[in-house]
């Protein structure tokens, strides 16, 4: 699946949140870009992108392998939370999954 969402924080912080993170989802690095990421484990493979769009905003880019809506797929989601709220620490997220 191929999931996306836009923050106003830098790029080499997103790479940070993701880096710890997914750290803790006992995702491996398999490789690396400048701004990317390729990770794999248990749950799957993903590949996160960043790049800085349109003035000061960061657009994040996350491929999956799996099929439908995984664990690694509802990982990703609230991997964008954490996004949100290095971005807006007093923001209180409500998620339903």
């Amino acid at each position: 699946m191929r999931h996306y969402h836009r923050t106003s924080i830098t790029p080499a912080d997103v790479l940070v949140v993701a880096d710890e993170f997914f750290a803790a989802l006992a995702l491996q690095a398999t490789a690396s870009a400048a701004r990317s990421r390729t990770l794999a484990g248990s749950l799957g493979r993903l590949t996160l992108t960043v790049r800085p769009e349109g003035g000061h905003y960061t657009f994040i880019e996350v491929h999956t392998d799996q099929v439908g809506e995984s664990r690694l797929d509802k990982n990703v989601k609230k991997f964008f939370n954490a996004v949100h709220r290095r971005a807006e620490p007093s923001h209180a997220i409500k998620a339903g999954y």
